[in-house]
């Protein structure tokens, strides 16, 4: 894709960051949401960071398409080493490689930070995303059978891990 351009998110992409969650929550497997989230919950969300957890997004046309972000693994200070990792991108946009270009680009940031390891949950049906994380170096480590149920359906996730260092 020609014109794409990643960049660090700031507050005035949270509503175009905030559709393109819920857009995901109303229609995908890809988070166990099952509610839209708010523009104030998001908010909240994006100002709950610091330099080792950025938020990064993927503009096309002047769009924000897609976004990356890295969170804590747990507020246990022992874990801050830890982070998980979430990549979100308009329905409009998949299969054009801004998932591959978020994904890559938040963990070469990531590599600059104090982050020892960066941690996926992907639902066990999302293959392509399974098979893009693995692409650039995550490994499985666990599954959690039967542990979620949306749409209906009774759901698997796969916990995959990157070590940085």
């Amino acid at each position: 894709m020609n014109d794409l351009i990643l960049r660090s998110a700031d507050e005035r992409d949270l509503p175009a960051i905030t559709a393109i969650y819920n857009q995901a929550v109303l229609t995908t497997t890809a988070t166990f949401d099952t509610d839209p989230v708010s523009l104030d919950s998001r908010l909240a969300w994006f100002n709950n960071r610091n330099t080792d957890f950025p938020v990064i997004v993927a503009v096309v046309s002047g769009n924000v398409v897609g976004y990356a972000a890295l969170s804590r693994w747990s507020d246990r200070r022992a874990f801050d080493i830890s982070a998980e990792l979430s990549l979100y991108v308009d329905a409009a946009h998949h299969g054009q490689g801004v998932g591959k270009a978020l994904l890559k680009r938040i963990l070469e940031m990531a590599d600059t930070t104090q982050l020892y390891t960066v941690m996926v949950r992907i639902t066990a049906e999302n293959e392509i995303s399974l098979k893009m994380h693995a692409q650039v170096g995550f490994l499985e480590v666990g599954v959690l059978r039967h542990c979620g149920i949306k749409f209906g359906r009774v759901l698997d996730v796969v916990f995959m891990q990157k070590l940085l260092r």
